[in-house]
């Protein structure tokens, strides 16, 4: 049974950093692609970011050069850094994983966690 638990989200002001973790059991982080999308109160789910199983990565618009995002085979744990953050970056933010074709939309995927706020305050 796959399962996806990301950790690190939080209240920052401003101007300040998060990193967040996912981690995995039951999926080997290197076979697949991994996203990251978010979703804000009375949202869509928005994509934020994916790293390909090639290694290759894609970033939506509103983080290209504030966010990175990283994946390490041994700990099998991606990871999203948030760095100038936003008070429109506040949300719940989600990994995902599956065989996507491109990954900048959630119905590519095949397994979600159970995300995790991210409250940026101004």
């Amino acid at each position: 049974q796959v399962q996806l638990v990301e950790s690190g989200g939080g209240l920052v002001q401003a101007g300040g950093s998060l990193r967040l973790s996912c981690a995995a059991s039951g999926l080997t982080f290197g076979s697949v692609s991994t996203g990251w999308f978010r979703q804000a109160p009375g949202k869509d789910r928005d994509f934020v970011a994916v790293i390909r199983r090639s290694g290759n990565t894609l970033y939506a618009d509103s983080v290209r050069g504030r966010f990175t995002i990283s994946r390490d085979n041994a700990e099998n744990t991606v990871y999203l850094q948030l760095n100038s953050l936003k008070p429109d970056d506040s949300a719940v933010y989600y990994c995902a994983a599956g065989t996507v074709i491109i990954g900048h939309t959630d119905r590519e995927y095949d397994y979600w966690g159970q995300g995790t706020q991210v409250t940026v305050s101004s």
